[in-house]
């Protein structure tokens, strides 16, 4: 995609400073902008918070990103608050990230829940592109907003893509595509009677079938009736996927950063800190 103006842009390089990661380079403009760093405990890894100071995506909106995290750099990024998506009558909000990963780095992006209101058309594209030896985790929730009429999918189109590609060839394509205006968003294939929709994806080559078997017992201990409904499938390149559908946001936080606390503790030796801002 060719964009000539961007609303925001963000750029930010990491790298490894005797066991410490730190920032390389940092350039933000427009309506983004990236908080100082925050070290949760005495790993080295860092953990940045972005921050859109406009308070939400408005009609055309173009945001980028561009992430790199050198070798052995550890890095946590998220975001202050969920990424809210208004009425766009003219033209769609759009948002493109692209991620480098060096051999034997990590990063995790863990946003706040996407939020789309009514008449909200958005599109999201992460591209990531790493090295052997790298791990990857990302998370994201997708959460219907309030609507004057009550509605449930009362947005007009989300579209969530990731792709990523490993020492340069292919190895994930995942592709949301929510649009209540020509879908029956509700029914079989479509949500299927639930309202909220949270997904996971983890690159690694330390990714086992003990680990995974491990996740689906604590996703399944979680369960409440008929509340979740889950899946988690092993990938092409060792990594994992999750995909919970639910009826809030906060059963799916639950499950999710439930996977993240185990998997953090199985890759890193680490606890993580709490993310929440509220």
């Amino acid at each position: 995609m060719t964009v000539t103006q961007w609303t925001g842009e963000l750029n930010l390089s990491l790298e490894d400073r005797a066991g410490k990661t730190v920032a390389r380079n940092v350039y933000f403009q427009g309506a983004f902008k990236v908080m100082r760093p925050i070290y949760h405990d005495d790993s080295g890894k860092v953990c940045y918070y972005l921050l859109n100071p406009g308070g939400g995506y408005l009609d055309g909106d173009r945001y980028r990103m561009d992430i790199t995290a050198e070798p052995d750099a550890r890095v946590t990024l998220t975001t202050q608050g969920a990424t809210k998506v208004y009425k766009t009558p003219k033209d769609h909000a759009y948002q493109e990230t692209t991620m480098t990963l060096k051999a034997g780095s990590y990063l995790e992006y863990l946003p706040d829940p996407l939020i789309a209101y009514k008449d909200a058309a958005y599109r999201q594209k992460n591209i990531v592109r790493m090295e052997s030896g790298a791990t990857f985790l990302y998370t994201d929730i997708l959460t219907p907003g309030w609507s004057p009429d009550g509605g449930q999918f009362a947005f007009d189109s989300v579209r969530l893509i990731n792709e990523i590609y490993v020492d340069g060839e292919p190895a994930v394509f995942d592709n949301i595509r929510l649009s209540p205006s020509d879908q029956k968003v509700g029914g079989l294939g479509f949500m299927e009677g639930y309202t909220h929709l949270g997904s996971m994806i983890a690159i690694g080559e330390q990714t086992t079938d003990d680990l995974i078997d491990i996740l689906h017992d604590l996703l399944a201990g979680t369960l409440e009736e008929d509340q979740v409904k889950f899946g988690i499938s092993r990938l092409a390149v060792p990594g994992f996927s999750i995909r919970i559908l639910g009826r809030s946001t906060g059963r799916i936080e639950k499950m999710l950063n439930a996977c993240h606390k185990r998997i953090s503790e199985e890759w890193l030796g680490l606890t993580p800190a709490s993310l929440r801002k509220y």
